[in-house]
């Protein structure tokens, strides 16, 4: 959704246009990738961190468009809510000290963004669901600014048809509706992109798919909505309820949802936007001039706007991404899955299992994808957002195992020989490694350590409810600047 959009009514003939202009996307796609119209020879890393902005109280504040005149770095851009921001990240490759450098770049972005946002009375947080968020804080007055947010939400409401309702069981029960979808704008995320080439893209995707739930576990950050403590990533429940475009009908006929984990392994990254095709209605149905076959004709790279503008509207949560950068086309895996924070050294840690235990499985000669079904890939998925760092999953070979258990014994060893492919230095190796090491031994993550620190304060100073999350968010937010990991903060 990164497109700016400007067309506010859609008639049945722009949306009859816009699916031929699709389907001939598409085809022009599917000969771009028989000649091999795309670059991989120096494979390139992306980060992209969703914020929070608060007050002093820890409440979530409406000021996102002051804070980026504030902040006056072109890294940072608004979301959806008024209290989101997002920077993105320069890509670049993660040899040598390339992984340190991510750290150093956005350390002293958010630092710098920090103090510039400061003057107008606001704070950056990094958490995957603002704790202190209240009802009253997801209406339609709290969506930014820019167009484009406005129309998307009229336009999967309008396909919709009825209010959303969120209904999240966990730890406690969650009941709400709301006529916008700013629910979905408390999902703050972190998403890692890897360039691939064509042939790989599969082989990437697939392993990604497979890893989800275990990513999911030890980096939960997201245990509060609405003051009610629910799953341990509860921002994957409440993501792909709050962009449900489905009526309860289509539900009981089994529509695919636009928060999508799949429903298959691929044999190419064809597949997936041909999926969205075949199964998704335009929610923005905008057209451009662009004849993709006469830009191939001439020799030149089309921009392909109707597919991707698609795919956006489309959240898988390992998402494709077709991109032309200076007149070159490339294919990315966007992994979607983890929430934002707690710190930059953890979401650092977080890509490094990422990047390193992805590439492993990928060049496995006997993939993990042929030894386990879908399906089980997506019930870890789910049961690893429901329970965190104490979820059990099914894994090949070994059945049933504790998560901490299989990422001590099996995972980060393949996540270091990933690492080391990339030619990732061997000090930064241990490093990173060694923060996702002691969550998995001392059993904490954000979401465990808010779970625990929420607790303790709530028994022992009198607080009620919403004053013990704001303490909460004070104290999170402090030590988030400290850039320590997670599993050293004191509960």
């Amino acid at each position: 959704m990164g497109e700016e959009v400007g067309q506010h009514t859609f008639t049945r003939a722009d949306r009859t246009r816009y699916r031929a202009r699709l389907r001939r996307c598409l085809e022009a796609f599917a000969r771009m990738l028989r000649e091999s119209h795309f670059e991989f020879e120096r494979p390139m890393t992306g980060l992209e961190i969703e914020l929070n902005l608060v007050d002093e109280r820890g409440e979530p504040t409406m000021c996102n468009a002051r804070t980026l005149e504030a902040i006056a770095d072109p890294d940072f851009q608004t979301e959806l809510g008024q209290w989101n921001l997002e920077i993105n990240v320069s890509p670049r490759r993660l040899n040598g000290d390339g992984a340190k450098t991510f750290e150093d770049d956005v350390r002293a972005s958010l630092n710098a963004a920090e103090a510039n946002a400061n003057r107008i009375g606001a704070h950056l947080i990094m958490v995957g669901i603002l704790p202190t968020l209240r009802q009253d804080h997801l209406t339609g007055a709290s969506l930014s600014l820019n167009p484009r947010y406005e129309l998307l939400n009229d336009q999967i409401l309008a396909e919709r048809g009825e209010d959303l309702h969120i209904a999240i069981d966990g730890v406690e029960r969650l009941r709400a509706t709301c006529d916008t979808i700013v629910p979905e704008a408390a999902c703050t995320s972190t998403q890692f992109h890897l360039q691939v080439s064509p042939a790989q893209f599969p082989a990437y995707w697939n392993a990604a798919q497979a890893i989800a739930g275990v990513q999911v576990a030890v980096g939960a950050n997201s245990p509060f909505l609405l003051g009610k403590h629910l799953w341990a990533e509860t921002r994957i429940a409440l993501f792909e309820q709050a962009t449900d475009t489905r009526r309860e009908e289509l539900k009981a006929q089994g529509g695919r949802p636009r928060v999508w984990f799949g429903e298959r392994w691929i044999t190419s990254i064809f597949d997936l936007f041909e999926e969205n095709a075949r199964y998704f209605s335009a929610l923005l149905p905008i057209c451009s001039e662009e004849d993709p076959f006469e830009v191939l004709d001439r020799g030149d790279t089309p921009s392909l706007q109707e597919l991707r503008l698609h795919n956006g509207t489309i959240y898988r949560w390992n998402r494709p991404i077709y991109a032309v950068t200076r007149d070159r086309a490339h294919l990315r895996v966007e992994n979607r899955v983890l929430p934002a924070g707690p710190t930059v050294i953890d979401t650092m840690a977080n890509g490094a299992f990422y990047f390193g235990l992805v590439r492993t499985l990928a060049e496995d000669e006997r993939p993990i994808w042929t030894r386990m079904s879908f399906s089980a890939a997506e019930e870890n998925f789910h049961t690893c957002a429901r329970n965190g760092i104490d979820a059990s999953i099914y894994w090949p070979g070994l059945g049933t195992v504790p998560v901490a258990e299989l990422v001590l014994r099996r995972l980060l060893p393949m996540a270091d020989e990933g690492l080391r492919k990339w030619d990732v230095d061997a000090g930064e190796r241990d490093r990173l490694l060694g923060v996702i090491e002691q969550r998995c031994l001392t059993g904490t993550t954000g979401a465990s350590w808010q779970q625990r620190r929420f607790r303790r304060l709530f028994d022992t100073t009198g607080l009620d409810r919403f004053d013990t999350l704001r303490t909460l968010v004070g104290e999170y937010r402090e030590h988030m600047h400290t850039n320590e990991p997670v599993h050293s903060w004191p509960d």
